[in-house]
């Protein structure tokens, strides 16, 4: 952090300790709802979703070829299979606006070309495949159809004019040095099997209740456990035939994350922070590789729960936790607002959607409650749209990564296609 910043800080805490009437009960109540945000946040997602998501992350940035990301993400790569492939990346991954953001931070760095790499980091949380099934199953089929199909073109469109906007900027940055495609053509099963591996764990670890009492993603949900420890399993075989982890060190963490299991069967983070601490064990002490690894999962975690942190108490301190209406901005001002489906209802909720922090799944039910309080489907849509896909934390983090400009444009540019989105579909309707 450079001196200017550390200044900003420092003027800014100054301001807020002078000025901000703590004695007031509604600021008392904010200031305590962004705790009460903070550490929400911390229990529900910190381990199960943000640091598979560094580790993932990390291995990007060490395992993954630079050709491999170059040539299906790279500036100079098919432009057709470029955006298809980052636009449905986010039906595999269970995550939030803030969970994308290593993923998007590990492929930026590795080389993907901008265009590619917004694509990737709209469309991570804003096509979550449960959440695009609780969406229709809750909020009505057309809705969650519309969601789907919206989240898809948005994510290509915010993408190529993300390329466009920056072409010079984006023309200048260097390259990875590549590999030849012999070498990567020899290792892409094993790449494949251990980010199969880590994805199946972050994914199911993550998987939610379906709002239903039966069927088939009923089953999954109550099994969401054993199928994490599967995919466990298969990360440690990759760990002992690909990466030279003794097989010793394998076994010792499967017993232990396997007994911790079964003695605290209902308190499942414990298995899996036994997991964590065992997989840092392993990587710190088995080559320079897995040290690499490590490192590179660090570096991340460094850049971004600082500013992660600091993003979710200033949301919950100016909305409240989702649904509460406690924050300093009352919720019955929005739900007042968004009713209707002129520009200005869609505008917004787009607004509102992109600086409110949604966790995963968060915005279905919080969506239920505004359009039960008259709330029009249009502006539904517009914050479906905007809302999973940007948060005041999220915005820090990438203007970590991309910069004041880029980061301001692509907030304006995810406001505004959502707000036609949302257009659209209520004149459809």
């Amino acid at each position: 952090m450079n001196d200017r910043n550390k200044f900003i800080i420092i003027i800014s805490v100054f301001i807020a300790a002078y000025f901000v009437p703590f004695t007031n009960p509604k600021v008392q109540s904010a200031l305590m709802e962004s705790f009460l945000m903070l550490q929400d946040y911390a229990q529900k997602h910190v381990l199960l979703c943000l640091v598979p998501a560094f580790f993932i992350a990390g291995a990007i940035g060490v395992f993954i070829a630079s050709d491999s990301v170059m040539k299906y993400l790279g500036p100079q790569a098919n432009k057709v299979v470029a955006y298809l492939v980052a636009s449905v990346s986010g039906t595999i991954l269970a995550v939030c606006s803030c969970t994308i953001l290593p993923l998007f931070a590990g492929i930026h760095k590795k080389g993907a070309g901008l265009g590619p790499a917004t694509a990737f980091l709209y469309s991570g949380p804003a096509i979550n495949i449960l959440a695009i099934i609780m969406t229709a199953k809750i909020l009505g089929f057309e809705l969650g159809l519309a969601r789907a199909v919206m989240a898809v073109i948005l994510s290509i469109v915010i993408g190529i004019l993300m390329q466009i906007t920056f072409r010079n900027d984006t023309a200048d940055r260097v390259v990875p040095t590549v590999k030849s495609s012999e070498e990567t053509s020899s290792k892409i099963y094993k790449t494949l099997i251990y980010f199969a591996s880590m994805i199946g764990v972050l994914v199911f670890a993550n998987w939610g209740a379906a709002g239903e009492s039966a069927g088939f993603w009923y089953t999954v949900f109550n099994f969401k456990w054993l199928i994490t420890g599967i995919f466990g399993l298969i990360f440690g075989f990759s760990l002992y035939k690909f990466m030279s982890v003794s097989l010793w060190k394998v076994i010792i963490t499967a017993i232990v994350v396997t007994a911790s299991g079964l003695i605290f069967s209902k308190a499942p983070l414990v298995p899996f922070s036994a997991g964590i601490i065992l997989l840092v064990w392993m990587l710190s002490s088995t080559n320079d590789v897995t040290k690499e690894w490590l490192s590179a999962t660090k570096d991340f975690a460094f850049q971004i729960m600082p500013l992660l942190f600091g993003g979710v108490l200033v949301a919950g301190f100016l909305l409240g936790m989702p649904g509460s209406g406690n924050g300093i901005i009352p919720s019955v001002w929005i739900s007042k607002l968004v009713g209707g489906n002129s520009l200005f209802a869609n505008l917004f909720a787009s607004i509102v959607g992109a600086f409110m922090y949604f966790a995963t799944l968060t915005e279905v039910p919080i969506l239920q409650g505004l359009i039960g309080s008259g709330m029009g489907k249009g502006p539904a849509l517009s914050l479906l749209l905007a809302g999973p896909a940007l948060s005041l934390p999220n915005m820090l983090v990438i203007r970590s990564v991309l910069g004041t400009k880029k980061t301001l444009v692509y907030v304006i540019y995810v406001i505004i296609l959502s707000t036609t989105a949302g257009l659209l579909f209520g004149f459809i309707r």
